[in-house]
């Protein structure tokens, strides 16, 4: 069989890597494909958005099945012209990928068909579309109703934010002419996820779930980009919300454009909004693999890609097999200096073939040329390292462990993908196929978020004002963490009614641990301990000519069933405490454990960047 991939960035590498393991496969090409493909298939200088010329090579080459990667050839009917003359293709009609095409089109087909989305007008006046804003007076997501490579949705917090975006898509045309319409639609609040099936038109399959990281800085900071990495499977996509995206939402869709005689043959994506109730909402669909989700859901799959997507293109996909390994899988995208905005290009690339020799490693080209016999940056997100692990944790090690063999002038690479998903349980259920053979394991929905009555919150005492200068560190500790506190300055010898006071109530008031600070006799953490049984950590301060030899002996020489743990005099110790007893707080909340993973991940990755940056 001689297949054809479309398309020349990281999803398309990862389509490549996959398909060469089928050995169904006699010759496989790439059109116009990237350096990282070499040795997998025979790269086609043709671009992936010249239909004509693709057709007369897929004609004169006897292409068995085309398989296009990104979505502008899809949306431009690359599909039905193939199809015309023969050809097989994987991928939806230009009619059925209007649902990433046109905004405005998916919108009214989730409308009409009762799938889960936003409130939304479609509007061609930018007047008229400002005056609905003013009326509106709430926050507000404008988006561009063409295709606008990923960056034409803008989340508007006031009035003054959406009549500025809508100038920018509609009048200033920032987005060419996919700003020509522009729909608003209510911004929706919580976790986004990303769903994905392979479909005929007629049966479903879904893939595990998978989550994207759009924004160019940690914490989700910083504008959206392309996405600077992934993971999967995603813990907040339950098998509840499985099952609801997979029954209501890709279900619907794909029934609909049957019945209208556009049968959806390819990959359906949509992209979700889970809510705190766990109700997953429409946020977009699109019609080809996500990328980098591509990455690590093909790193997962144990399947023939070429069989499913062969039988796929038939309408015989019920008959493929489709497996899934258990593991789970992580990419972080290495982009360059500047990226989403003006970056420079050209920039030799080293460390390439160390990276790859880490196990379970395999790195994705995105944005690479090849120049003088060196491989070379050419784009804004140049690699996606890409790993798989017994964990998400292990998974997450390997893949900073590779990307930091790797190095040029303006590397660039968030230090927390996957923070969302590190600390809780995977899942690992990849969805329900009615209509086939089950390759998959349910498991129990994970717990998200803290479990319901249990304490999450630090109090802070301090015997003296004067403390406050290493205690604040154990505040910016738990900012940082986003760990909730109280602080008081008691004394367990000046005020000791309050200190009792305070222990004694602190259960009561969501209190989970305390850390008390003091110098000199330093009793006051003994004073907390004394009076409740949460844990208490104790931070002796140099207050007195003994530079706190003192305060720690009084603090770590506790009497039996009285026990204080006690770190090191001073700030040091401050920032100590404050971390252990967020690991206290994190044995019952999963998504703290997350935060606590990155930070970790964060400090880890600090020490190598000063390692590669020391003068050798």
């Amino acid at each position: 069989m001689k297949v054809l991939v479309v398309g020349g960035g990281g999803r398309e590498h990862a389509l490549v890597w996959k398909l060469a393991q089928s050995p169904q496969i006699t010759k496989l090409y790439c059109a116009p494909g990237n350096p990282g493909m070499q040795g997998l298939a025979e790269m086609v200088d043709i671009g992936a958005e010249d239909i004509p010329q693709l057709l007369a090579f897929a004609k004169k080459q006897k292409i068995d099945l085309t398989v296009v990667g990104p979505e502008a050839p899809l949306v431009a009917g690359i599909t039905d012209i193939f199809e015309a003359e023969g050809l097989l293709v994987a991928g939806p009609s230009a009619y059925a990928a209007q649902l990433e095409g046109s905004k405005a089109f998916a919108k009214e087909t989730m409308y009409w068909n009762r799938v889960p989305t936003a409130e939304y007008k479609v509007f061609d006046n930018p007047q008229e579309a400002k005056k609905y804003a003013r009326e509106a007076n709430r926050k507000l997501v404008v988006k561009a109703d063409g295709l606008a490579a990923g960056k034409g949705v803008l989340l508007c917090k006031d009035v003054a934010e959406a009549e500025a975006a809508i100038d920018q898509v509609m009048v200033e045309k920032a987005f060419g002419a996919a700003g020509d319409k522009a729909v608003i639609e209510d911004w929706l609040e919580g976790e986004e996820a990303s769903f994905l099936v392979f479909t005929d038109g007629e049966t479903i399959i879904a893939m595990p779930s998978s989550q994207d990281h759009k924004a160019i800085g940690e914490g989700d900071t910083g504008p959206n980009t392309g996405g600077m990495g992934a993971y999967s499977p995603a813990p907040v996509v339950t098998k509840k919300v499985q099952e609801m995206a997979q029954w209501w939402i890709c279900q619907p869709v794909i029934q609909a454009l049957a019945k209208k005689g556009h049968p959806f043959k390819g990959i359906l994506y949509a992209g979700l909004m889970i809510n705190e109730k766990g109700d997953p909402s429409v946020l977009e669909f699109n019609v080809r693999f996500g990328d980098p989700e591509c990455q690590p859901l093909l790193m997962r799959l144990e399947s023939d890609l070429f069989d499913i997507l062969y039988k796929l293109a038939q309408g015989k996909l019920k008959e493929a097999e489709v497996k899934w390994s258990d593991e789970p899988t992580v990419c972080v995208v290495m982009a360059s200096d500047g990226y989403p905005g003006s970056y420079e290009k050209g920039k030799p690339i080293k460390g390439l073939a160390e990276a790859a020799k880490i196990p379970g490693v395999m790195v994705f080209h995105a944005g690479t040329a090849a120049k003088d016999g060196q491989i070379v940056t050419n784009g804004g997100r140049v690699l996606g390292v890409t790993a798989k692990g017994k964990s998400v944790s292990e998974a997450v090690d390997r893949a900073y462990e590779a990307a930091a063999l790797i190095k040029w002038e303006g590397a660039y690479l968030r230090r927390d993908i996957a923070y969302r998903a590190l600390g809780r349980k995977s899942t690992g259920y990849p969805g329900i196929y009615k209509g086939g053979p089950m390759l998959h394991k349910p498991e129990p929905t994970p717990q998200t978020g803290p479990i319901v009555g249990a304490p999450h919150k630090v109090g802070i005492v301090m015997g003296s004002a004067s403390d406050w200068d290493v205690m604040k560190k154990a505040c910016e500790i738990l900012d940082s963490l986003a760990v909730p506190f109280e602080v008081r300055v008691i004394s367990a010898h000046r005020t000791p009614a309050e200190a009792m006071e305070f222990a004694k109530t602190a259960p009561d008031n969501g209190i989970g641990v305390i850390i008390a600070g003091a110098g000199w006799a330093a009793h006051l953490a003994g004073a907390m301990a004394a009076h409740c049984i949460l844990p208490i950590i104790g931070v002796p301060i140099d207050s007195s000519p003994l530079n706190g030899m003192d305060a720690l002996l009084s603090t770590v020489q506790m009497p039996p069933g009285i026990p204080v743990a006690t770190v090191s005099i001073g700030a040091g110790g401050a920032k100590n405490a404050a971390i252990l007893a967020a690991q206290i707080l994190a044995l019952s909340d999963p998504d703290l454990q997350g935060r606590l993973n990155a930070s970790r991940k964060t400090m880890a990755n600090e020490v190598r960047k000063a390692d590669r940056n020391l003068p050798r």
